[in-house]
């Protein structure tokens, strides 16, 4: 029987780790959590995202403070506003929200943020710590670190001895992923667009990861029977019927009859993504703190 993994279930586990972690550093230390989220213009799908992150923060218990910016904003405001969170000492955590309007250039922005509050995990600094294997000195992108917790549940923390395939070479998902499967003792290979014969390295993958964005293009003669596949892809296509619907970057249906494990799409990787920022910001309070930060 394949088992299919529910990332809300997961996601919620994560966040009551991150509520009794938030509790104990308050009662052990004095000391409240802090995020911070940047918005700027009007983007619907960036706002609901924003609303979703600035909740969950309120649930956490942490110090929750959203900075909503006009579209007309300039790169020198916006640059203003991060060195002022940036000494902020209440504020652990500070994120901004992506895409920025197309007048404003997001890489200053992101490497202005100090590496120890960038909870988003962007900053160079924290890029180059995963990619060397320093992930108790860094902060680990989301998204990747959301799926490395599907795959330490399901396998362990020692991956010693497991081939992974990870198809997508981004440097918001692709590279830190194989980078933490690595950390993690696995074989990894990082495979892309220009993969000789994809399907054929895919097929000695124990753990797979889809992270390419092009629909279902990963199908079931490309997983190895009882394999860990794990959908990173978020694809809007339009059915027979006309109707709009979400898929991932691996053909569901016919992958879940052979995959031992495998993640839908939606309500797979997407939930933990805010989980992991939670958990982010209560590492970096904890560091701040001087405490040994809780493992999620």
């Amino acid at each position: 029987m394949t088992t299919v993994i529910d990332g809300k279930q997961v996601a919620a586990s994560v966040i009551e780790a991150v509520k009794s972690a938030t509790t104990a550093l308050e009662k052990d230390a004095g000391v409240k959590p802090g995020l911070a989220v940047v918005i700027v213009g009007d983007d619907p799908a960036s706002h609901a995202y924003v609303g979703a992150k600035s909740r969950m923060s309120k649930e956490c218990g942490f110090t929750s403070i959203q900075h909503t910016l006009p579209e007309e904003t300039t790169q020198e405001e916006l640059a203003r506003l991060v060195e002022t969170l940036n000494g902020d000492d209440s504020i652990h955590g500070i994120l901004v929200q992506l895409p920025l309007p197309k007048h404003l250039d997001s890489d200053p922005i992101i490497q202005s943020i100090k590496p120890e509050k960038d909870v988003d995990g962007l900053h160079v600094v924290n890029a180059g710590k995963v990619a060397t294997g320093d992930l108790d000195g860094g902060l680990v992108s989301c998204t990747p670190a959301g799926a490395m917790v599907f795959v330490r549940r399901t396998h362990g923390n020692d991956l010693s001895g497991l081939n992974a395939v990870v198809i997508g070479r981004s440097n918001l998902f692709g590279k830190p992923m194989s980078a933490l499967l690595l950390a993690a003792n696995a074989t990894v290979t990082t495979a892309h667009s220009r993969t000789k014969d994809l399907a054929d390295v895919c097929r000695n993958a124990d753990i797979l990861v889809a992270a390419v964005g092009r629909a279902e293009m990963v199908k079931a003669d490309w997983v190895k029977p009882g394999a860990t596949v794990i959908d990173v892809g978020i694809n809007r296509i339009t059915t027979a019927e006309g109707k709009s619907r979400l898929v991932g970057d691996v053909a569901f249906e016919e992958c879940a009859k052979v995959a031992g494990v495998i993640t839908p799409v939606p309500g797979g990787v997407g939930p933990m993504t805010i989980a992991m920022l939670m958990a982010n910001t209560v590492i970096a309070a904890y560091r701040k703190a001087g405490r040994t930060p809780p493992k999620f």
